[in-house]
């Protein structure tokens, strides 16, 4: 008999679906340059301050958002694959959901690390926040490897989508709903799940926006 388990909480729904509004909206924004750029920065400072959220989230946070309970070696891998882990010892990420979640949060950072540095190179009037303090050539160089990564990022959403199709098709497993409600369908006995304070992640999604703008554009 199946049951509604409560997997995820609120602030990860939100981190989730506020990173693939930015995520689009730097995409949007970078393909129309000019004028547009200014939005692509703001859009990038504000993803630099949801990255860090989810940093701090993934060791303080609720238990399936904790990067320990998701994060697993070649043995825990091995088992999924085999249909040998049961869905109470992966309740929220599956083993290699969890490498694709670092993998993600690992392209992004470096995509707005790079752009942070990036230069306007067709009018410089919309540098990265950080570009000033290195040398302008290498600002063009970090331009390059900022829209470079972007086609990896286009690739890791890619393979996350078909992932969900292939869920739904071959496991018919809806994984989409489950990170809007926070609750997912389970056969057995629910696990016991400890989820953090609500108050805690406002706190530091407070925090996290107020040192990304302080220290990326410096006010």
């Amino acid at each position: 008999m199946q049951q509604a388990v409560k997997v995820w909480d609120a602030p990860t729904r939100l981190f989730h679906w506020t990173l693939v509004a930015l995520v689009a909206g730097m995409w949007f924004s970078g393909k129309q340059g000019g004028d547009w750029l200014e939005y692509h920065i703001f859009c990038g400072v504000a993803l630099a301050a949801l990255l860090l959220f989810r940093l701090v989230w993934g060791v303080v946070g609720s238990q399936t958002a904790r990067f320990a309970s998701f994060v697993k070696g070649p043995a825990s891998i091995l088992r999924y694959l085999r249909g040998e882990l049961p869905e109470r010892d992966a309740p929220g990420h599956n083993p290699l959901g969890g490498w694709m979640v670092v993998a993600m949060l690992l392209a992004l950072s470096a995509q707005v690390a790079t752009g942070l540095f990036a230069a306007d190179i067709d009018s410089y009037l919309y540098d990265g926040p950080l570009a000033k303090h290195i040398d302008s050539s290498l600002a063009e160089s970090l331009t390059n490897v900022h829209k470079l990564l972007f086609n990896g990022i286009l690739a890791l959403v890619a393979l996350h989508l078909t992932a969900i199709v292939m869920y739904r098709l071959v496991k018919k497993q809806n994984l989409v709903l489950p990170m809007l409600t926070g609750y997912k369908k389970m056969a057995g006995d629910a696990p016991r799940l400890k989820f953090a304070s609500g108050l805690l992640a406002l706190g530091l999604a407070l925090g996290c926006a107020a040192l990304a703008r302080v220290v990326l554009l410096g006010a």
